[in-house]
């Protein structure tokens, strides 16, 4: 039975590289049926927000694979990602983007990249909770969850292993971020376990990245947070050849959705000169998925022959190596032709099938929670951390003490240097106000709630403007807060 799926062209060059993948798999007879909607900017200036109608959202759901050429989202305020928002919606969690070298048909340093980046797809800096504080200050919330982390883990391990890949790597920056960054190390470590037979190693993102572009060949499939995939995904598509031909999945539990990784161009839309691979390869990948890894490898085969036969588009034409330089509908006529055929320098691809991934369901586990202090954060500009450090420390509070004030996350009070600069925003820590009997810092006991009400209330009365607190929770007795740098 044909598998109905969801497309849209979108805006740019969408159109165009959209017509040329449909093209392609209308050719190998792909068991496929499309049902099109309208995405992107055009909806977005009609006054949806997020860039989807909201009748649209059923097709999607009732299909469950969505096949996207790329949007753009209008610049300034009010407008949201519709990328990011149908991959929390619907549950995508996890970001597949394939890198391989097509060397030396298309140019690199590196010919020998077979890589393949997993990236969480739900949270991180990406779930774009961002506040304006105080006049100088905004915030972003990253938020890493374990359920959110333990699904990505999984499915990087599970994808290594029905891919006969050898190794995972998985990339953060724990040593700065000791509780986010911390918690994904942390679980990499205890799912990794599961699976002896898989090597496991682990890197500082900025050295890991620095790594990636400089000795790519050492990493075979790379696991990491939301926004550092973004940004190392990007990275290893251009050193492998070119960020314009990668194709990426956007996997749930319950649905997918494939696209390539570029933009949308709106420069050379309309010319007929775009490359279509990115698409292409997304709809491979999409292929794959829902079980016909016959008609993917078909399709793969035809366009590795194209590249080896030299017909190149513009982005990718080089006279040395390059014999025909061809438009978007060429390119994919050129395709069309070479179906049957396979590649004789570039190793061909095999049927392969998208079923066997295994994501166990999350189980909570239970823990002691005590909250034991707050964080008060306030917009002050009348003096100094000093002066703020007296103020505080003679409210008329029953129930809490100052334990210290940070600014930008430095300990300035008590005990501060002149040398740091201070800005508007400022995080002024409370705890009990009488020490217990711990051994390991003895101010973090447990309050109770009705102190962190009285010490908005008596703050206010001061003349004080907070602007939120965050309650400070020891779990099974180990901290849920990090310290301040310097305390």
């Amino acid at each position: 039975m044909a598998t109905p799926i969801t497309i849209a062209r979108g805006d740019g060059i969408g159109p165009e590289i959209m017509e040329a993948t449909l093209r392609i798999l209308q050719a190998a007879k792909a068991r496929v049926t499309f049902h099109e909607i309208e995405i992107g900017e055009k909806i977005y200036r009609q006054g949806h927000t997020s860039g989807i109608r909201p009748e649209d959202w059923r097709l999607l759901r009732d299909n469950r694979i969505f096949l996207k050429a790329p949007i753009t989202t209008p610049g300034g305020g009010g407008y949201k990602s519709l990328n990011v928002t149908i991959r929390k919606t619907l549950g995508l969690f996890a970001n597949v983007r394939p890198c391989r070298s097509l060397h030396p048909f298309v140019p690199t340093r590196f010919p020998d990249i077979d890589m393949v980046i997993i990236r969480e797809n739900e949270e991180d800096l990406y779930a774009g909770i961002e506040h304006r504080q105080t006049q100088d200050t905004v915030q972003c919330l990253k938020l890493i969850t374990r359920p959110g982390s333990e699904k990505i883990m999984h499915y990087a391990f599970e994808y290594a292993r029905t891919a006969g890949r050898r190794k995972v790597t998985c990339m953060a920056k724990d040593n700065i971020m000791k509780l986010t960054d911390g918690l994904f190390h942390r679980i990499f470590d205890e799912v990794g376990v599961q699976y002896p037979k898989i090597e496991k190693e682990f890197k500082i993102i900025d050295i890991g990245s620095a790594l990636l572009a400089d000795r790519p060949g050492e990493f075979d499939v790379v696991v990491t947070q939301n926004l550092y995939g973004d940004i190392i995904s990007d990275i290893v598509a251009l050193i492998s050849g070119s960020v314009g031909m990668a194709g990426s999945a956007n996997i749930g539990e319950t649905f997918a959705m494939f696209e390539a990784i570029h933009g949308s161009a709106p420069d050379i839309a309309g010319q007929g000169i775009a490359n279509p691979s990115g698409l292409l390869n997304g709809a491979i990948m999409m292929l794959t998925h829902i079980g016909q890894g016959d008609v993917a490898a078909l399709i793969q085969n035809a366009w590795l022959r194209t590249l080896e036969e030299g017909i190149h588009t513009g982005d990718i034409y080089r006279e040395e190596i390059s014999r025909k330089k061809v438009g978007t509908a060429e390119f994919a006529d050129a395709v069309i032709a070479n179906l049957g055929r396979k590649p004789e320098i570039l190793e061909a691809a095999a049927t392969a099938s998208g079923q066997g991934i295994r994501i166990p369901p999350f189980r909570r586990e239970h823990q002691l929670k005590e909250l034991v202090g707050v964080d008060l954060f306030i917009d002050w500009t009348a003096g100094t951390a000093e002066d703020l450090g007296h103020l505080l420390a003679q409210l008329p509070l029953r129930h809490l003490k100052l334990k210290m004030i940070t600014n930008r996350g430095v300990k300035v009070f008590p005990d501060g240097l002149p040398e740091t600069f201070c800005s508007d925003h400022w995080r002024c820590r409370f705890v009990h106000r009488e020490a217990s009997n711990r051994t390991v810092d003895p101010d973090y006991r447990p309050i109770a709630f009705e102190g962190v009400l009285e010490l908005l209330h008596v703050a206010h009365a001061a003349g004080l403007e907070p602007i939120k607190t965050e309650n400070l929770y020891l779990f099974d007795h180990k901290p849920g807060f990090s310290l301040g740098q310097g305390e």
